[in-house]
């Protein structure tokens, strides 16, 4: 349900710590993750393995903010493997740096892939990485592909109406 609109979109009110615009042909949310000692390398930069991580852990909370979950997707018998995986890293992040993960999705699903859009931003605001992740829907048996689920449509399609 909108709780307000501006020039940037309307804001979501969803869950607690998370944030979900409708702009005239995207969802974006935003979720943050404090880099842990353990997550950086030798130079006390966040190693650069961690960064797929994050952009999962923001793939999971933007569903989540959704009103579902990926584990009740594997319920229905669905899985979601990734299929490809980019990154740019632009600038470092380091050790206890506060990150913003922004998760968008460009475009609505119309087959059986789904690509999330990820950016990564310090305190500072400054863009330190841009990622792109697609993953595939299938069934969890057959691994046969499969159309994005109906519940997710009908989740995501308000946030791809265009804007009165």
């Amino acid at each position: 349900m909108p709780v307000n609109a501006g020039k940037r979109g309307m804001h979501f009110a969803l869950n607690a710590g998370t944030r979900a615009y409708k702009t005239d042909i995207m969802f974006t949310q935003t979720t943050q993750i404090r880099v842990r000692y353990g997550e950086t390398d030798q130079m006390g930069y966040l190693y650069y393995g961690n960064y797929a991580l994050y952009y999962e852990v923001g793939r999971a909370e933007a569903i989540r903010t959704l009103g579902f979950t990926y584990a009740e997707l594997e319920k229905q018998g669905i899985i979601m493997p990734v299929a490809e995986l980019n990154s740019k890293y632009l600038r470092p992040a380091y050790y206890d740096d506060l990150i913003t993960v922004k998760t968008i999705l460009k475009e609505l699903p119309v087959d059986h892939k789904i690509r999330f859009h990820s950016e990564l931003y310090n305190e500072k605001g400054e863009l330190l990485n841009v990622g792109v992740t697609t993953l595939v829907f299938l069934h969890a048996d057959t691994k046969q592909r499969y159309g994005m689920p109906p519940i997710m449509m009908e989740c995501l399609a308000p946030f791809f109406e265009k804007s009165l």
